[in-house]
């Protein structure tokens, strides 16, 4: 087990109706004026929007408001928030919405907490921010884990570039998360959260640290719970405890606690990354789930115990102590089949992806050859393109 430290400042209030207390938690901090961010459609059409305008005027709360943030979210809208928090001089950045909005809300807190530093130096690794506008949270969508967790991603919409960077001011102060909340929430969006739940453990769990027994504990049992109540909300919609089992393993599993102890990269999240940079419609799960066995396939035997290890205790499957490799690869044969029951992609192919593109999408993934991605097989541009081409089609 690796040293480690762990703090979880954000405060989590869970259940139905939390988003009611916005404005008195808000009061309770001592902020007097808010930026409002959020995204659109669902937030406006279920009326969540005007109970959260509201609950800030039932406690005095002054707030501007920004919405219209997209999926993948991008850098314009980032610098139009820092510009507009600087003008109202708000005190904290409320974000209604998914990771999409968190993340936006975040960047704005970096940009307009450091005025003097282009904030897309923060993504570039060429600047770090010495403080940041804090960020609270409603979450609507159970997927990103952005409600507790450090990073923020967003993409340059000018070159195609998505990039992520991970800060302690990116802790929102607190998240208020009402299950119910996500009732609406469609099919497709349901299983891609799903998908970005589980690979948020599942790229911790495939470092390459060889003893964290009990952070494996933890997360295969996170990542079997996360599978039952996949299955359920994509069922029943409006099943209340697989909606709240989905929505805290979406925090649980990206604040820290499933790496805890374990050498990681998110190999997979770095390759999807240039997939949703350059095609701003995929949404974030939809292409992990499209890279994520490929991946599996390729490092496997790199680590065939590991994934052995992993497909006995999550899925069930027999283990073969002679061949761990036949083990481990009906694991990922078992993943892959659950996703495709969420009706999730398998291949880029279904993603309409255009091949030529994986050279530009490898040499982006190296920043340009500037880097290789450490992990149990390291991968530098020629082992990522293998993985995009085995993805397309998958075989």
């Amino acid at each position: 087990m690796e040293n480690f430290e762990y703090s979880i400042p954000t405060r989590i209030l869970f259940g139905k109706g939390t988003e009611e207390q916005a404005g008195k938690l808000i009061r309770e901090y001592g902020f007097r004026k808010v930026l409002l961010h959020y995204g659109g459609g669902s937030v406006v059409r279920s009326g969540l929007l005007d109970r959260v305008r509201e609950s800030l005027r039932a406690e005095g709360i002054e707030f501007a408001e920004l919405g219209g943030v997209q999926a993948n979210p991008v850098l314009g809208m980032v610098r139009r928030g820092i510009q507009m928090c600087l003008e109202e001089k708000a005190e904290l950045i409320l974000a209604v919405g998914g990771g999409s909005v968190i993340d936006s809300a975040k960047a704005i807190g970096d940009g307009a907490g450091n005025p003097d530093t282009d904030v897309w130096k923060y993504f570039l690794k060429e600047a770090v921010p010495q403080k940041a506008v804090p960020v609270a949270v409603i979450l609507t969508l159970a997927a990103s884990g952005s409600e507790m967790s450090d990073s923020a991603v967003i993409t340059n919409e000018e070159n195609g570039l998505k990039r992520g960077f991970g800060s302690p001011f990116h802790r929102p102060l607190f998240a208020l998360c009402n299950p119910e909340l996500t009732f609406s929430v469609s099919r497709f969006q349901t299983g891609c959260g799903t998908v970005d739940i589980m690979m948020h453990t599942l790229e911790r769990y495939f470092g390459w640290t060889k003893d964290s027994s009990v952070t494996d504990r933890l997360a295969e049992g996170l990542l079997k719970a996360v599978i039952e109540a996949g299955r359920k909300a994509d069922q029943n919609p409006e099943d209340y405890e697989a909606r709240a089992a989905l929505m805290w393993a979406g925090s649980l599993s990206h604040n820290g606690l499933t790496g805890l102890g374990r050498a990681y990269m998110m190999q997979v999240h770095q390759l999807e990354h240039e997939l949703s940079g350059m095609y701003p419609r995929i949404a974030h799960g939809a292409g992990l789930s499209a890279l994520f066995c490929s991946w599996a396939r390729f490092v496997c035997p790199a680590a065939p115990e590991r994934f052995a290890q992993y497909g006995q205790r999550v899925w069930d499957v027999e283990m073969n102590v002679e061949n761990p490799m036949e083990t481990a690869l009906a694991g990922i044969q078992a993943t892959e089949e659950y996703f495709r029951s969420l009706n999730m992609p398998i291949s880029l192919e279904e993603l309409e992806v255009e091949p030529e593109r994986f050279e530009e999408m490898a040499e982006k993934c190296t920043n340009f050859g500037a880097r290789t991605l450490p992990g149990i097989r390291e991968l530098g541009k020629e082992e990522m393109l293998e993985i995009y081409r085995m993805a397309y089609p998958r075989r």
